[in-house]
């Protein structure tokens, strides 16, 4: 598998456009803009939607591994009534983390203080041991929290992580239904809601393309001519890179478990999700 971080062959995409006046560009671009209107007003329904879901209490008293010690999951979100869980594949045996999801995760830093300004925290959680975890925060220089659920049923319970036994079944339950997949480990976001009395609740939880949210990048790349440019990878994000390593094929696991084989025609998403979409096709 082709996994070269270079750019791709330069195109001269002016030959696939036609060339017109100011004044017939205005009128295309005014088309479209009705349909970006609209687009618009269906997200927003769509969100308003999401916030009506029926809500889940959480009963299992799960304990993660943070910085200074075991941490309940009520304890997560210092102080505020509603977090955010960014689900990391880092697997226990991997020595760094998924490329997809540091992807997502370069993302972070810069939002905190305005989530934290509308009551949210962000936090990261991996089932990789916590002193991997801090060793690969700090090359990337991350500063959002990050714990660990090693040796909890966390990511088992919530589907982004399947044992040796159901991987050899063959389909896994991923994005609410069973499907094959590359890697024992997915991405996914997961937002709980905590209650004046202590009280912790499931009240959305998103996976595969439902992660796009995070990638603020693709939504930069989405505006410009040449889109995300994923076409003619073995698989949509093969292009992505630890920050760190653009310029480079150096991966810290040579097997690079977090990738898909791409002779396995339904691995062709990243092992950072599911074969489902054309753009993140695994953290996605």
């Amino acid at each position: 598998m082709s996994t070269n971080a270079t750019l791709p062959e330069p195109q001269d995409l002016r030959l696939q456009h036609d060339i017109v006046s100011q004044e017939k560009w205005i009128a295309a671009r005014k088309e479209l803009l009705k349909k970006e209107k609209e687009a618009s007003r269906l997200l927003d329904q769509l969100s308003a939607e999401r916030r009506k879901l029926p809500w889940v209490r959480i009963a299992k008293d799960y304990l993660f591994d943070g910085p200074g010690g075991k941490v309940k999951l009520a304890d997560l979100f210092g102080g505020r009534s509603q977090l955010v869980l960014q689900h990391f594949m880092f697997s226990p045996d991997w020595q760094e983390g998924c490329p997809s999801c540091s992807f997502m995760a370069d993302h972070t830093d810069g939002m905190l203080p305005h989530l934290a300004a509308r009551d949210v925290a962000l936090v990261a959680v991996s089932r990789a041991p916590l002193a991997k975890i801090e060793v690969f925060k700090k090359r990337m220089g991350w500063r959002f929290e990050w714990v660990s659920s090693y040796g909890s049923d966390f990511n088992y319970d919530f589907h982004v992580s399947f044992t040796k036994d159901e991987m050899a079944e063959g389909k896994v339950n991923y994005n609410y239904k069973m499907e094959e997949f590359p890697s024992e480990e997915a991405p996914g976001i997961s937002i709980f809601y905590k209650d004046a009395a202590g009280d912790v609740f499931l009240t959305y939880s998103t996976y595969a393309r439902g992660v796009d949210v995070m990638m603020g990048t693709y939504r930069i790349l989405d505006l410009v001519p040449k889109g995300r440019d994923e076409d003619d990878l073995d698989f949509s994000m093969g292009w992505l890179r630890h920050h760190d390593r653009y310029g480079s094929d150096e991966f810290a696991d040579p097997d690079r478990p977090y990738w898909p084989d791409a002779e396995i025609p339904s691995s062709k998403g990243c092992g950072c999700g599911s074969a489902e979409g054309a753009s993140v096709r695994g953290a996605g």
